[in-house]
């Protein structure tokens, strides 16, 4: 960076010294000139003063002189004593110092230096000029003069070279030179020009020294707008470079570092490890609990991950929750595999959230490098692929990459890419089983179950795609279609019912984790018609289990719409039955896992007692799913379930065929049974 005050220094000094040195220089010469100019014009004055008195007597002397060329001859001249003086009478009290004759040949006719007659000056400037009839002039210093009467030393002298004319016809007839003594006005001129070099320097010092204030603030201003312009260049380029919200780096500099340490890999023939981390169900803690509480987390993980490490590793944060670890240099491959475990047992720890205590888990692929001509993105896309496979199989797993999974991986993402197809072209159709009372063995309801009719492969049981809508978040565009179209569906088939039929929709851990699941749930009652009691809403067990006070606010909420509630696949979950008795919900559906084995499982059987048991207690319907044949409907009969719902009485059946064989032409399940 230019220091200005320096260069202003330094510059303003040298321009000082300029100005002073060229101002005297100047102003000596104009001072010298104007002396020379005027002690010419009195020169001039008193040789035409001098010449005008002494002429008519001289003017012979002057002629002769052609003749006499030899200096002896001229100084034997009688004429000359009276010549001396008259000039020093004439020159008395003036500053002139020693006169000169020339006759137009240039001899020295006449000098009150007595040596110097008989000199020629014809090839003098001077001389020349003042023949030719100009007055000519010029200043010198001499160490040593002639003057009239004694030796001078040390003086500066004018000497003016001076035509005289004739009076007659005005022509040239000799040449005055006159030499002037202007020593003490040299002095008064070297005097007043120290005092005018003395006043511009303090003028120009002071000028300086204002100036060097306003550089010195400048130069202040330009540190601070450096500095300044420092610290935001350091700012954008940690940002470009690191995440604003952890701190970590980011995907810029992983992305850059990692072409260096793939490289530095191949060269070294070393092993290291890409680990690519995905927090589970993290949209849910922001969708449940808002944007800080998620960004609370990630500052946790971060700090987390981080305390893992060791070494050269390095932990990135790429975007939302995916985090990618990068081990250089694997001493074995056990390595990646027990950093993994750290992690994921540092990440069990309880996370505080808004004062909510939970538990957050992870899932980790993992991939080694160098492989031969994998790219980055490609390395990465295989560590993806194993946390994908990792999280399928359940919380807070690790997976090694293997060449299944990258096809699977691509399974995975061409049936994303349908299902965003299927949602623009309304591929999916709902398909609904009935409920049946357990008394009666009349049709008491119906559940609304998605199906995808795929253009190439048919009817796609929901298994094979609903989790991929849960992982993509497309689930809330279907699970909204789906609540519209079975309220519209239902309003339609209670036009023809005999008594109010209550429809039954899925409500998925991503929808109730939605802030707008009230007021969507609220919208489709109002667009259908539908009355609220003709509606229930299945939630899972999982749904309350990271925040229970607010799945009960939620499900408050939902209750005084006027809809019904129900825990789906009950006792498969991990709600605590102590803090069942708050939910308030009207239904609990045993999961079918205990129904299959009822009749050879005495274990499964005292889990349905039991479950029967706590819905009596606490005054809730009882639903038992995947009923099969008689046997298993009569033990539950027995047990004391309200409902059934399974093959026995009829699969899921598109909404044309419930209408014919339920509605239009009602079966007797007794008999069916």
């Amino acid at each position: 960076m230019l220091n200005l005050r320096l260069y202003y220094a330094s510059t303003s000094l040298i321009g000082i010294v300029a100005v002073i040195i060229g101002l005297s220089y100047y102003s000596r010469h104009l001072a010298l000139q104007t002396l020379v100019q005027h002690q010419t014009r009195a020169n001039v004055d008193l040789t035409n003063s001098f010449a005008n008195s002494i002429w008519s007597e001289f003017s012979n002397f002057v002629e002769d002189s052609y003749d006499l060329q030899d200096s002896e001859s001229l100084r034997s001249r009688t004429e000359l004593d009276y010549l001396q003086l008259i000039t020093a009478q004439q020159m008395d009290h003036t500053n002139v110092v020693k006169v000169k004759i020339y006759n137009l040949d240039g001899l020295t006719v006449f000098s009150t230096d007595a040596r110097q007659i008989g000199k020629n000056k014809h090839d003098n400037l001077g001389f020349q000029q003042a023949a030719s009839g100009e007055v000519a002039s010029e200043i010198s210093f001499r160490n040593e003069f002639y003057a009239f009467e004694n030796i001078i030393v040390d003086r500066n002298l004018i000497s003016t070279y001076i035509p005289v004319k004739s009076k007659e016809n005005n022509a040239i007839v000799a040449v005055f030179e006159v030499y002037s003594d202007v020593t003490p006005l040299i002095d008064d001129i070297d005097g007043t020009q120290l005092k005018i070099i003395a006043g511009v320097l303090l003028s120009l010092s002071a000028l300086y020294c204002f100036l060097f204030l306003i550089v010195n603030r400048a130069h202040q201003v330009i540190q601070k707008q450096n500095e300044h312009r420092r610290v935001y260049e350091e700012k954008i380029r940690f940002q470009a470079y690191n995440d604003s919200l952890t701190g970590l780096p980011n995907r810029n500099q992983f992305t850059e570092t990692m072409v260096q340490v793939l490289a530095d890999a191949r060269r070294a023939r070393s092993t290291g490890a890409i680990m690519f981390l995905d927090l589970n169900r993290f949209k849910m803690v922001n969708d449940s609990l808002g944007h800080d509480a998620g960004d609370q987390l990630l500052r946790t993980t971060a700090n987390r991950i981080q305390t893992c490490l060791h070494g050269d590793d390095v932990v990135y944060r790429l975007s939302g929750d995916e985090f990618i670890v990068v081990m250089q240099k694997l001493s074995h491959v056990d390595d990646a595999a027990l950093l993994a475990k750290r992690i994921v047992k540092a990440m069990q720890a309880p996370v505080s959230l808004n004062n909510y205590a939970m538990t957050v888990n992870i899932s980790i692929g993992i991939t080694l490098f160098p492989r031969e001509g994998l790219s980055v993105d490609e390395l990465v896309k295989q560590a993806d692929s194993a946390m994908y496979r990792a999280k399928r199989l359940g919380n807070d797993q690790y997976e090694f990459y293997s060449p299944e999974m990258s096809r699977l991986a691509g399974e995975r993402l061409t049936m994303e890419t349908e299902l965003k197809t299927a949602i623009n072209q309304e591929q999916f159709i709902l398909y609904y089983q009935p409920k049946i009372d357990a008394a009666t063995l009349e049709i008491a309801g119906v559940e609304a179950l998605i199906r995808w009719e795929h253009p190439m492969r048919g009817i796609v049981p929901p298994d094979s795609f609903i989790p991929l809508l849960e992982e993509t978040g497309l689930i809330n565009t279907v699970g909204e279609w789906v609540l519209n179209t079975a309220c519209h569906q239902a309003k339609i088939w209670n036009d023809l019912f005999d008594k109010p039929l209550r429809i039954s929709v899925n409500i998925s851990a991503r929808q109730f984790s939605s802030r707008d699941l009230v007021s969507v749930v609220r919208n489709a009652l109002v667009e259908s018609e539908l009355p609220p009691s003709c509606l229930e809403l299945e939630l899972t067990e999982s749904m309350f289990v990271e925040d229970t006070e607010h799945a009960i606010h939620l499900m408050l909420e939902l209750k005084d719409l006027g809809v019904s509630l129900s825990i789906d696949d009950f006792g498969s979950g991990y709600s605590s039955l102590g803090s069942l008795k708050n939910f308030p919900v009207d239904y609990l559906k045993i999961d079918r896992t205990f129904v299959n084995n009822i009749e050879d499982s005495q274990e499964d059987l005292s889990i349905i007692t039991a479950i029967t048991a706590l819905a009596r207690s606490l005054g809730l319907g009882l639903v038992a799913e995947g009923v099969e044949d008689e046997q298993q409907m009569q033990l539950l009969r027995v047990q004391g379930c309200d409902q059934f719902q399974g093959y026995f009485f009829s699969r899921p059946i598109p909404a044309d065929e419930f209408l014919a064989k339920y509605i239009e032409t009602p079966i007797e399940f007794r008999k069916a049974a």
